[in-house]
C-alpha cells in the first residue's frame, strides 16, 4: 500500500460562492476525497476562496485580485455557484466571477456533457431519450460575450458586437476534435459537428471554414456542420444522434441549458471550463436563493463536476488514479439513482441534499473500483 508520504497531491481552489453553492460544494468535496481514498495514491489540498455577490456586497468587488491569483495558482478550481438576482453592478449587470475567470484564465472550451443518468427523470417520451450521451462544447472567451460590459448604449439603440478569431477558433476546434477521437476510442461514433449560422452571418461562415480546415487533420472523425436552429430542433426531436457538438459562446449558452433539460434539469448537469493550463469545474445551475438554506438543493451536478475535475487532472497530469476515482464517483451517482428511489426536490420528490449525498457515499464505499 502506498504511504502518505508517497501520495501525489494537487492543490484545489474551492470557491463556494452564493446561495446553494456552499451547500453543494462542501459535501462534494467529501465525496471526492472518499473516492480518492478508496483508490489511493492521490490527495487534494483545498484552499477556500471568497468570490461572488455576497463578497461584492461586503467588499465592493466580486473577486479580489488576491483571490484571483490564488485561484490561478491552483491545480484546478472547484466552483459552486455565484450571483444573486438583487445584487448587480451600477450598470445593471449581475455579479459573475465565474465569467471573469473564463476570460482571465483563457478557459476557451466550455464542456457541457449531456448524459442520461439511470433512474433519473427524463423529459422525452421516446425511450432513446433516456440513453443520451453527447457533449456540447461552447467557446467561452469570444463570440457575443466579448461585448460583456462594453456594449454601446444610445438613447434609441444599443449595439453589442460578436468577435470570432482564427486563433480562438482553431484551439476550440482542436479541443473538440481531440475529444471526439477520445470518445470514439471508448465506443462513441466519432461524429463532431460545428453548430453555427453560416448561411446568414459572415462571422459563422468564417467559423465553419476553420472547423473543416482543422478537421482535415483528424481523418478518423466524421466532421459535420449544422445550423443552430436545426440543432435546437433536433435536441428535442432526436438528441440521441449527437456525439460532440461545438459552437460559439452565446449559442452554446442557450443550447447547454436545453441539454441540461434533457438530463432532467439544471441540478443534474455538470460543466467544465477548460484552457491550455487551467480548469474550472462547476454545476450548470445557478445559486437558487429561493431554496438556499433549506436542504433542498440537488448536489448531483456539483458531484459530477467534481468527477470531471478528477478526470481532467488524470488526463492532463497523467495520473491514472485520478481517472479511476472519477469513474468511481460517476458510477456511484448512476448506482444511487438507478433504483428509482431517489427523486430530488426539483423533480417534485422529497430527496434533499443530505439523502442524495448519503446514497452516493454508500455506493462509493461498495462499488468495485473498475466497472
Amino acid at each position: 500500500m502506498q504511504s502518505k508520504a508517497d501520495e501525489i497531491r494537487f492543490s484545489i481552489a474551492l470557491m463556494p460562492g452564493d446561495g446553494i453553492g456552499p451547500e453543494v460544494i462542501h459535501p462534494t468535496r467529501k465525496l471526492i476525497d472518499q473516492a480518492l481514498a478508496r483508490v489511493g495514491g492521490v490527495a487534494l489540498d483545498y484552499q477556500e476562496l471568497d468570490a461572488g455577490a455576497e463578497c461584492y456586497k461586503r467588499t465592493g468587488v466580486a473577486m479580489s485580485e488576491e483571490v484571483f491569483q490564488a485561484a490561478a495558482a491552483a491545480d484546478a478550481i472547484l466552483f459552486g455557484a455565484a450571483g444573486l438576482p438583487d445584487v448587480r453592478t451600477p450598470d445593471g449587470i449581475e455579479i459573475a466571477p465565474q465569467v471573469d475567470l473564463r476570460f482571465r484564465l483563457e478557459l476557451f472550451a466550455g464542456v457541457r456533457p449531456v448524459r442520461s443518468i439511470p433512474g433519473a427523470s427524463a423529459p422525452l417520451a421516446d425511450p432513446r431519450g433516456s440513453q443520451l450521451d453527447f457533449v456540447l462544447i461552447r467557446e467561452s472567451t469570444e463570440g457575443l460575450f466579448v461585448s460583456r460590459g462594453k456594449g454601446e448604449v444610445g438613447e434609441d439603440y444599443v449595439r453589442e458586437t460578436w468577435e470570432i478569431t482564427r486563433a480562438g477558433s482553431e484551439r476550440l476546434f482542436d479541443f473538440a476534435l481531440k475529444l471526439g477521437r477520445r470518445r470514439k476510442q471508448k465506443g462513441s461514433p466519432g461524429i463532431v459537428a460545428c453548430v453555427d449560422k453560416s448561411g446568414v452571418f459572415r462571422a459563422f461562415a468564417f467559423f465553419r471554414k476553420i472547423f473543416f480546415e482543422r478537421a482535415a487533420a483528424f481523418p478518423e472523425i466524421d466532421a459535420r456542420a449544422f445550423n443552430v436552429d436545426a440543432t435546437a430542433l433536433d435536441m428535442i426531436r432526436q438528441p440521441w444522434t449527437f456525439d460532440v457538438l461545438v459552437t460559439e459562446n452565446q449559442f452554446g449558452d442557450i443550447l447547454s441549458d436545453a441539454g441540461a433539460a434533457l438530463m432532467g434539469g439544471m441540478g443534474m448537469a455538470p460543466s467544465a471550463d477548460i484552457g491550455l493550463k487551467h480548469g474550472v469545474f462547476q454545476p450548470c445551475h445557478g445559486t437558487a436563493p429561493d431554496i438556499a438554506g433549506m436542504g433542498k438543493a440537488n448536489p448531483t451536478a456539483m458531484i459530477l463536476s467534481g468527477a470531471m475535475m478528477l478526470d481532467w487532472l488524470g488526463e492532463t497530469r497523467d495520473v491514472a488514479a485520478c481517472g479511476v476515482a472519477a469513474d468511481l464517483l460517476e458510477r456511484a451517482v448512476d448506482a444511487a439513482f438507478a433504483t428509482g428511489e431517489l427523486k430530488p426536490v426539483e423533480f417534485g420528490g422529497a430527496s434533499g441534499t443530505d439523502e442524495i449525498v448519503r446514497r452516493v457515499a454508500e455506493k462509493i464505499a461498495s462499488l468495485p473500483l473498475s466497472a
